[in-house]
């Protein structure tokens, strides 16, 4: 089988691992940067492996819910969770607006120290995906950025008015 198709995002952030750590991990941190421009609510967030984050994004009326069962936990160092749609029951879901959009995606996010910096890294690809569902996921990766680097603004900014909080 061919190479599967994968989403990477690399950010450095001006600050500690520990802290952008923090802010990937901790439920009310996670609701600050996570989903822009909807009200990112994580209703449950067991970072361990075997655990379940849990998360509603709301706009109006409107609900998204996605699940999040993670594989590996290394604290600071990696996450690795099997992401995924999910109903209002937290069930995994396909995506109502794709429907051949992968029902799983392997998501790992790598935290490296560098100096006073942290290099991030974040993998996308589909998980036990179906043709269609491969083929629906490289033909969106090219516009993945538009809502990552949302987030990642926002990340960068709640970085810096923690460390700013740290330092008064």
């Amino acid at each position: 089988m061919s190479e599967l198709p994968t989403y990477v995002l690399e950010r450095t952030f001006n600050a500690p691992r520990e802290l952008v750590w923090r802010t990937w991990t901790e439920p009310d941190l996670v609701s600050r940067w996570y989903g822009p421009n909807v009200e990112s609510i994580p209703h449950k967030m067991d970072v361990e492996q075997g655990g379940l984050w849990l998360h509603e994004m709301k706009w109006g009326d409107n609900s998204n819910y996605q699940r999040a069962e993670y594989i590996e936990v290394s604290k600071p160092e990696k996450l690795v969770w099997l992401h995924s749609n999910a109903d209002e029951n937290w069930e995994v879901a396909g995506n109502p607006m794709m429907p051949d959009w992968p029902r799983i995606l392997l998501t790992t996010v790598t935290f490296e120290e560098n100096g006073d910096q942290t290099n991030l890294r974040l993998t996308w690809a589909p998980h036990d995906a179906t043709e269609a569902e491969i083929a629906c996921f490289e033909a969106a990766i090219s516009g993945m950025n538009k809502g990552w680097n949302a987030g990642m603004a926002l990340l960068e900014d709640l970085l810096a008015e923690l460390q700013s909080e740290m330092q008064t």
